[in-house]
């Protein structure tokens, strides 16, 4: 988040309007009221699994602030299809693996368990189906000998923060063919 952010100066087409979170620790909202970006949280606990709530009460927050396109960054609920539909062709996520490989949780594990001699990131599109979209780009990192899941996403980690912010410009430049990096 910090690093769209970042990004999203000078020549950039696009500014950001809001920083929401279902965690209201969570660090990235002091971060981005530090920038000067207005936040806001939803805590998903006290919706007890009502998928519905809990997203009627985030969009009640994004359709204040108007945004033209929603990046999830570190966003670990589970989306509704009607609330991607809402978003449909204007929501981004980033994945910490080479999708269509590993979708879902514990993707650095999953890679070196199989053997993969490289792992990375993908930036897609959001769509009903978990982890499914358009490939709007990936980074590419080398798996090494001894390396630990920690490690590994240490490294893939770095090539989100480059990735991400690179994407979200082309996409709202109206670019959409996948950007490759390593």
């Amino acid at each position: 988040m910090v690093k769209l952010v970042e990004s999203m100066v000078g020549d950039h087409p696009a500014r950001a309007v809001l920083v929401g979170s279902n965690d209201p620790d969570a660090g990235g909202l002091k971060k981005a009221a530090e920038m000067g970006v207005p936040t806001f949280a939803v805590d998903h606990r006290p919706f007890k699994g009502d998928r519905e709530a809990f997203q009627a009460e985030l969009l009640t927050h994004l359709k204040a602030a108007e945004p033209d396109v929603i990046c999830l960054a570190g966003f670990m609920r589970v989306l509704t299809e009607s609330f991607v539909r809402e978003w449909d062709g204007r929501m981004l996520n980033i994945h910490p693996s080479l999708l269509p490989k590993y979708k879902g949780l514990h993707t650095h594990a999953r890679a070196l368990e199989a053997g993969d001699a490289e792992a990375g990131c993908t930036v897609h599109l959001v769509t009903p189906a978990l982890d499914d979209g358009p490939i709007l780009g990936q980074a590419r990192v080398p798996v090494q000998p001894g390396d630990t899941p920690d490690t590994l996403a240490a490294r893939v980690l770095q090539q989100e923060h480059k990735l991400y912010p690179a994407v979200l410009e082309r996409f709202v430049r109206g670019e959409t063919a996948p950007l490759y990096l390593g």
